[in-house]
């Protein structure tokens, strides 16, 4: 019977994503639009589809797993046994033909690892290069990740013969009923390692320190992960490395803040500048630029400078910079100062306002109401 684990490269106790991302990985590879007719990856293609057909399905991998194979012709019954299935499952003492596994593969995937990556606002609007420690198992440099002292090889387990699994014979009301587990001796791989490497310890890897460069693009956020394929944990025995995954954490900026690709700041301007009109110079990621407040500016006024902003995640372009004045009203002034503010209100008739509401369409609030409705 075919080991359909060992044509996908997965553990026996692969979980389903992990079978399917072999099986996408594998059906990219070997399908014969990408490898071409004549490559012989069209066999390679059949194997790989019928064994995710398999594992890809609970029911059919719960049959296979116990000795059956649902993709084999006549193999139906519900669940995918025939009843060739059965009668090898249950008297297989007496026929002497119970269904075989393969050994379980040595080498197996390395896990993934997840490391966070912190960055300030400039980093993130305009995107950066950053050196990344990472700690991860990398291949044995001395066995190669063979697991065996240097000039030493693995042994076929003389306890199950290489098959990796041994048959017990156990009686039951329906008569001799033979079973299929791991061998013990060789803990289901069929062979074992007589001479392990010293370095490793017969892991085929170990511990190591290693610094991965990585192009941090423009508009990356809080959660952003950037995937470095391949460049995770080797697996035992080396086997194929997992994947790093750097999470970004943007840093708190003390005069900005980022809304999406916009960022906003609050200008602070006194009250006869506001009146007036002026022309102030704002530091912002660019460098100084002007900001023109024109006459009567009013309290929670935005001015918007076109482009200041993050730049845009893989599309190009920037989001941009919205400045929300703040009109700062005198708190203590001497009495010329006084003297002069109530000569303007008897000039503007304001020696005695009107208290009144503002409309519902009018002021701050409508002001507010439309900023965060986007009107």
């Amino acid at each position: 019977m075919t080991d359909y684990y060992e044509v996908l490269g997965v553990p026996r106790d692969a979980t389903p994503e992990q079978i399917k991302k072999a099986y996408r990985k594998l059906a990219r590879e070997h399908h014969p639009d990408v490898a071409g007719a004549d490559s012989g990856s069209e066999d390679t293609f059949k194997d790989v589809s019928r064994a995710y057909d398999v594992l890809g399905n609970p029911e059919k991998r719960r049959a296979y797993d116990m000795g059956g194979d649902p993709s084999s012709p006549g193999g139906g019954m519900g669940g995918g046994f025939g009843f060739q299935d059965i009668f090898e499952t249950f008297f297989g003492a007496a026929t002497g033909q119970a269904q075989q596994r393969g050994p379980i593969p040595r080498a197996r995937r390395g896990q993934d690892a997840l490391v966070r990556l912190d960055l300030d606002l400039t980093e993130v609007t305009f995107g950066v290069h950053r050196d990344v420690p990472v700690d991860t198992a990398v291949l044995c440099p001395t066995c190669n990740g063979t697991c065996c002292r240097p000039g030493t090889s693995p042994r076929t387990c003389e306890v199950c013969g290489g098959r990796g699994s041994v048959q017990r014979v156990a009686r039951s009301f329906l008569g001799q009923v033979m079973t299929t587990q791991p061998c013990a001796a060789c803990h289901g791989f069929g062979s074992v390692i007589p001479e392990p490497c010293t370095e490793c310890s017969g892991e085929g890897r170990v511990r190591s320190r290693r610094t991965l460069g990585v192009d941090v693009p423009a508009g990356v956020d809080t959660g952003t992960r950037i995937k470095l394929t391949g460049q995770g944990e080797v697996g035992p025995a080396g086997g194929p490395a997992g994947d790093v995954y750097l999470e970004v954490r943007e840093r708190k900026n003390d005069t900005f803040v980022r809304r999406g690709d916009d960022l906003h700041a609050t200008l602070e301007v006194p009250m006869t500048a506001a009146a007036l009109g002026t022309v102030l110079m704002l530091d912002t990621l660019d460098g100084p630029r002007e900001v023109d407040l024109r006459p009567g500016t009013q309290p929670a006024q935005i001015v918007t400078l076109k482009n200041l902003g993050v730049g845009h995640l893989h599309v190009g372009g920037r989001g941009d910079l919205h400045v929300h004045v703040d009109v700062q009203v005198p708190v203590a002034m001497d009495e010329e100062q006084a003297e002069l503010l109530r000569k303007l209100a008897a000039l503007r008739g304001e020696e005695r306002p009107e208290a009144r509401f503002a409309g519902s369409s009018t002021g701050v609030f409508a002001k507010l109401r439309d900023k965060l409705s986007g009107r």
